[in-house]
């Protein structure tokens, strides 16, 4: 991609209201970017560089598309949007983890995330669904299973690349760590990150459409009940595609507009995202006021006695 100019603007600020007084503020970065790297709109610094999370699954998940690996197993939507999920380990993303692995002959015993704790298996972690993709894709491609998580891996090297060709930069100059689940994650700016949403949702080929399908018509398996990535999704029927990570990162495309948003709470406040989310899809007039209202009552009313309040909004390049 084209890197923009950096711009920097005033940063949005969350202000938690105990009965009308602030008790604790966040403050928050985001930027709207388009599917062909333009700079749209941007509170804050735009060209922040932080880690992209558990947002990168779908194009995890989007590299087992290209490979044909659901093809040569057999693995439907459902499968494909568990491997987008950062899931609750509830019986049913237990289940559709675990039938990746039926289906392409691998065991949990393969699995390289971690145990939760107070759980018995790998496939009950939150990212069970991506890792169990991972494995399908190496073993079609007969590549070793033991070691798929390290960043030299083909598999690996794989997920890189096709983030780099997304972005048109080279791989090589992506900086790399290991995600708490021990897959690699990337170090970008959150300009890059709200792009790579941009052309997911644009649907430029049909192996992103397929992400985009797998993730907006299951989005139950996604998160969970009351989470605000399948609560986005189910409430705009499929014209928002939305995918949390951790320490306050949250992305969201505006499905065939190929626009894309990201947003980063620089305490790493899951709450402050969410808020922050809810306060510019309105203002963007990508939810209706309905839609809006609702998802306020849901992650700006905290309790009876505390909300969460946004200030600032975005401004136009």
């Amino acid at each position: 991609m084209t890197r923009a100019k950096r711009y920097q603007s005033a940063e949005l600020e969350v202000q938690l209201l105990r009965e009308g007084i602030i008790e604790s503020v966040h403050t928050a970065y985001a930027v709207v970017c388009d599917s062909r790297g333009r700079m749209l709109s941007v509170a804050g610094d735009g060209e922040a560089a932080t880690f992209i999370r558990s947002s990168l699954k779908p194009f995890q998940a989007l590299a087992v598309v290209i490979a044909g690996t659901l093809e040569r197993y057999g693995l439907g939507d459902r499968d494909l949007a568990i491997m987008c999920a950062s899931h609750q380990a509830k019986i049913e993303q237990v289940r559709q983890a675990f039938h990746i692995l039926w289906k392409a002959e691998l065991e949990p015993s393969h699995l390289k995330c971690p145990i939760p704790a107070d759980k018995s298996s790998p496939l009950e972690y939150n990212c069970s669904g991506k890792h169990a993709g991972m494995l399908a894709l190496c073993q079609q491609r007969n590549w070793p299973l033991e070691s798929y998580l390290h960043r030299n891996h083909p598999l690996q090297l794989f997920i890189l690349n096709t983030v780099a060709e997304l972005l048109g930069m080279p791989a090589d100059e992506f900086i790399g760590a290991h995600d708490d689940c021990g897959a690699p994650t990337y170090l970008m700016p959150l300009s890059q990150m709200a792009v790579l949403f941009a052309k997911l949702a644009s649907g430029e080929n049909l192996a992103m459409e397929r992400v985009i399908r797998a993730m907006t018509h299951h989005p139950d398996l996604v998160a969970g009940p009351d989470a605000f990535d399948t609560e986005l999704m189910r409430l705009t029927a499929g014209a928002l595609v939305s995918k949390s990570g951790g320490e306050g990162i949250q992305c969201l495309g505006r499905v065939g507009q190929g626009m894309g948003l990201a947003i980063k709470v620089r305490d790493g406040a899951r709450r402050a995202k969410y808020a922050v989310a809810v306060h510019l899809l309105k203002q963007l007039g990508w939810v209706s006021p309905d839609v809006a209202e609702e998802l306020a009552e849901k992650y700006l009313v905290l309790s009876n006695y505390r909300r969460l309040d946004v200030q600032g909004d975005l401004d136009l390049m």
